[in-house]
């Protein structure tokens, strides 16, 4: 008997006699599990170190379960969560997830990489066009805590079909703006977009997490934020090319109204898909931390309790402030970028929206390259620290060249800058879950993303305050200060990984992993058999 409370508690099944039932992840004995009732406890027996013995005692010396209820809705049907299995589903998850968030950042820059071209048509100031950039930012922030709670209540599925829904009503709402008196309609259109940003910006990490194995996590969430990265470089490209700056008011509608109908249909098109492929879970946990995760839902823990865990944890905390002032720094760089490139290069609108490209291009490339080799490295506060380094020193040459006169050089800096400010997004959301855990994925990435929408407000309207006083370059080492502050506070984050300490197997274990399929594997409580 005691041995069996053991494995409970541990959560990795023994090879059982019996068949392993399903059952509901919330029970307090591990379902799928069923100890060998023939089996003698040796005193000496080993237990996997990250999980305590005592069932009063956490897994974690200060992670606590997180939300019962909350974090495993119904719906997908029963798992065992005795097997450690991926599934085949999950790059189609994450690649339907990539492209209507892409869609989505797609039209949070449409407005803001034409900013003169809009200013003119709709008669209104460059302030009031910045504004329907800076929506995004200002409904995510009321909306993040109600958003992150239907998350942990109804899941991954009924999030991404309520996002990528407002996403299409939000792109044909905009197609009844075709007329210079008509910008509250585009506004109203776009403030739909920006409340199904709420239900897309913290879903990364989540889904890296229920649907990816523990080499797999980070290159996932990568590939997850890679869309909205090439949502908002299509966002700088496309603009400028389908919409020319052209005085006719009837001409400039029609191309206006080609750039509208193609986001429509897209975004049309994306919210079927989602429809069709996005499912709520995979039958098996992924992962050991994963299927720890599920075990450890306890039915007295509450959502808001959760909150008020993370603001205890200081590292996170620190995190927080430190992601926030990087995305709000990028979020600004991004908004206000036509106005610097036009002041210093004026008519040059369609390469103000290349060098935008070039900026999350390279961004993509370092996202990429950061997810690849936090899998291979697990490095997270080392890598996080040297990619803010270079973030600073990018937006510290960036700033210095931008006033040279020649365009090729911009070209150049703002890419490097762009390689590392925009490479750096998918660290902070990987680094805050090892963090975290076993907390809610999507609170830690809502709470990022909502420092990142306070930033962001704050530095777009005081950096746009400034360049049109001051010039472009007080601006730009406005944000260089910001980033400097982010450099300090990074260092004093301690690298407790508690994920990877769920995930961590004991010298016993290591063998019998190796000789099994790389896919699949019976997670094995990590008793000697000479103890047996």
């Amino acid at each position: 008997m005691v041995n069996e409370e053991l494995k409970q508690e541990e959560g990795y099944g023994a090879p059982a006699q019996e068949s392993a039932p399903h059952g509901d992840p919330g029970d307090s004995a591990h379902p799928g599990v069923l100890a060998d009732p023939s089996t003698s406890l040796h005193p000496s027996v080993s237990i996997h170190p990250s999980v305590s013995i005592h069932p009063s005692v956490s897994a974690y010396p200060s992670a606590l379960a997180r939300p019962s209820g909350l974090s495993h809705p119904s719906g997908s049907g029963p798992e065992d969560l005795s097997v450690i299995k991926v599934s085949k589903r999950r790059w189609a998850v994450v690649l339907v997830f990539s492209c209507y968030s892409m869609c989505n950042a797609f039209q949070w820059i449409q407005y803001g990489s034409i900013n003169n071209i809009f200013k003119n048509f709709y008669g209104v100031t460059a302030f009031a066009i910045d504004w329907l950039s800076m929506c995004y930012m200002v409904t995510y922030i009321p909306l993040l805590l109600p958003v992150a709670w239907l998350l942990e209540r109804f899941g991954l599925r009924t999030i991404a079909l309520t996002g990528s829904a407002l996403n299409c009503l939000g792109a044909w709402v905009k197609l009844g703006s075709l007329r210079p008196h008509l910008f509250p309609v585009t506004l109203l259109g776009q403030i739909i977009c920006s409340v199904a940003q709420v239900f897309i910006l913290g879903m990364p990490s989540r889904i890296a997490s229920v649907w990816f194995g523990a080499n797999e996590v980070s290159t996932a969430c990568s590939v997850a934020v890679f869309g909205n990265q090439l949502g908002i470089a299509i966002g700088f490209l496309v603009p400028p090319v389908l919409v020319p700056n052209i005085k006719d008011q009837d001409q400039l509608a029609y191309h206006i109204s080609i750039m509208f109908y193609i986001i429509g249909g897209v975004a049309t098109l994306l919210f079927i898909l989602v429809i069709i492929v996005f499912k709520e879970k995979p039958k098996h946990p992924p992962s050991r931390a994963q299927s720890l995760s599920y075990a450890l839902a306890s039915p007295d823990a509450s959502y808001f309790s959760s909150i008020v865990r993370l603001f205890k944890n200081l590292n996170f905390v620190l995190l927080v402030i430190t992601y926030g002032l990087n995305a709000g720094a990028f979020y600004a760089l991004s908004t206000l970028l036509n106005r610097m490139v036009i002041s210093h290069y004026p008519g040059e609108e369609v390469n103000a929206g290349r060098i935008g490209l070039t900026i999350v291009l390279a961004g993509m490339l370092g996202a990429m390259i950061s997810g690849i080799w936090l899998d291979r490295s697990k490095t997270y506060k080392e890598t996080t620290l040297v990619v803010y380094i270079m973030t600073l020193v990018g937006m510290v040459v960036y700033t210095l060249t931008l006033n040279l006169g020649h365009l090729w050089v911009v070209f150049i800096t703002a890419g490097t800058l762009g390689f590392f400010m925009t490479g750096y997004l998918p660290l902070g959301f990987e680094f805050a879950v090892e963090l975290t855990y076993p907390e809610s994925e999507g609170i830690s990435s809502g709470l990022l993303n909502m420092s990142a929408q306070v930033f962001g407000i704050i530095f777009t309207i005081s950096q746009g305050q400034i360049i049109d006083n001051y010039g472009t370059t007080p601006g730009n080492i406005f944000l260089c200060v910001f980033l400097t502050l982010g450099v300090a506070l990074t260092a004093f984050i301690r690298a407790d990984l508690r994920r990877q300490k769920a995930n961590k197997e004991t010298p016993e274990n290591k063998p019998q992993e190796e000789e099994e399929d790389s896919t699949t594997s019976k997670a094995r409580a990590t008793i000697s058999e000479e103890h047996l």
